[in-house]
C-alpha cells in the first residue's frame, strides 16, 4: 500500500503530471480542442526517445550525438512496411525495435571502444552515415521523404484515431518508465553507474564494463527505435530529417532541461521543450534565440 505521507514534493509533482497527461483526452473531448492532444502526443514520443538516451547519458555517462538515427530507423521500419502494404502494428513496432537494436549493437560495439569527445564524434559520424543512406533511398522518397500510406493497427486499436494514438503513446511511456526504473536500480544499473564514476575500480572488481555498457546502448537504441515507429504514425510521414544531428541535440537539451540522472527528467524536459517550441515559434521564426 502506498504511503503518500512519505512522498517528497517531487513525487507529488510527478504524480500530478502523469494524472494530468491521462486526463488530456477527457479535456479534448469536452472542449473539442484536439490540437492540445496532438501537440502532447508529439511530446510523449520525444519523452520516450529522451528517456532512452538518458539511460546512457545520465546513468552511464556516454554522450551520444547520434541518437536520432535510431528514431529514423524505427520510423523507416514502420514506413517501409506500410509502403509494401503491411500495417500490422504488432509486426511493425517490434520490427522497429529489432532493427534499431541491431544497429545499436553494431554502432555500440565500435563506438564504445572510444571515450569522451571521440565517442561523441564517432556516434555523430555513424548518425550522418545513416542519414545520408536515407537520403539515397530514391525508391522511398529520398530527401523528400514519403507519406505513411496507412497508420498502424494494433488489433482493434487504430493509430489513425488521435485519442487512441495518444493513449498508446502514454501507455508506452509509462511502461518505459517502469522498465527504466527497474533497470537503473538493478544490479545491472548499479554497474553502469559505478563504471561512470570509476571504471578502473569496476574492472578491478571483475565486472566486464564493456559488455554492460554495450547492453545499455542496445536497450537505449531499441527503445528509441520504438519512439521512431510511433513518430512515423503521429506525423504520417517519414523522412531522413528525423535522423538529422539537430534532432540528437534536441534530445540532449530535453534531458538537460528536465534533469540528468532523473527518471522523470526526460519527460519534464520533453514537455517543456515541445510546448515552448510551439509557443515561441508562433511569435517568431527565430524562436531558438529566445529559447537559448
Amino acid at each position: 500500500m502506498l504511503d503518500f505521507r512519505s512522498w517528497s514534493a517531487r513525487e507529488y509533482i510527478n504524480a500530478a503530471l502523469i494524472a494530468g497527461l491521462a486526463l488530456v483526452p477527457v479535456y479534448a473531448a469536452a472542449t473539442g480542442n484536439t490540437f492540445v492532444m496532438t501537440l502532447l502526443t508529439r511530446a510523449l514520443i520525444y519523452a520516450i526517445a529522451a528517456l532512452s538516451l538518458n539511460l546512457i547519458l545520465g546513468y552511464a555517462g556516454l554522450v551520444s550525438f547520434g541518437h536520432a538515427m535510431f528514431i529514423g530507423i524505427g520510423a523507416y521500419a514502420v514506413g517501409i512496411m506500410a509502403f509494401h502494404g503491411n500495417a500490422n502494428g504488432f509486426l511493425q513496432l517490434p520490427m522497429a525495435v529489432l532493427v534499431s537494436g541491431f544497429l545499436a549493437l553494431v554502432v555500440g560495439a565500435l563506438s564504445l571502444r572510444t571515450r569522451g569527445v571521440y565517442f561523441i564524434m564517432i556516434t555523430l559520424a555513424f548518425a550522418q552515415m545513416v542519414y545520408f543512406a536515407g537520403v539515397g533511398l530514391e525508391y522511398y522518397g529520398a530527401d523528400d521523404g514519403m507519406p505513411l500510406k496507412r497508420r498502424s493497427t494494433l488489433g482493434p486499436i487504430s493509430l489513425t484515431d488521435r485519442t487512441q494514438l495518444y493513449l498508446v503513446c502514454l501507455s508506452v511511456l509509462l511502461l518505459a518508465l517502469a522498465g527504466m526504473a527497474r533497470i537503473v536500480n538493478s544490479r545491472f544499473g548499479m554497474v553502469i553507474r559505478g563504471a561512470k564514476s570509476n571504471e578502473t575500480r569496476m574492472l578491478a572488481l571483475g565486472f566486464p564494463v564493456f559488455r554492460y555498457r554495450l547492453t545499455a546502448f542496445v536497450i537505449s537504441g531499441a527503445l528509441c527505435g520504438l519512439a521512431g515507429g510511433l513518430m512515423a504514425n503521429q506525423a504520417a510521414f517519414v523522412s531522413p530529417a528525423m535522423m538529422n544531428w539537430v534532432q540528437s541535440g534536441d534530445l540532449i537539451v530535453m534531458i538537460v532541461i528536465g534533469g540528468i540522472r532523473s527518471l522523470m527528467g526526460p519527460v519534464h524536459g520533453a514537455l517543456a521543450f515541445i510546448v515552448l517550441e510551439h509557443v515561441l515559434s508562433s511569435w517568431t521564426e527565430n524562436w531558438q534565440l529566445i529559447f537559448g
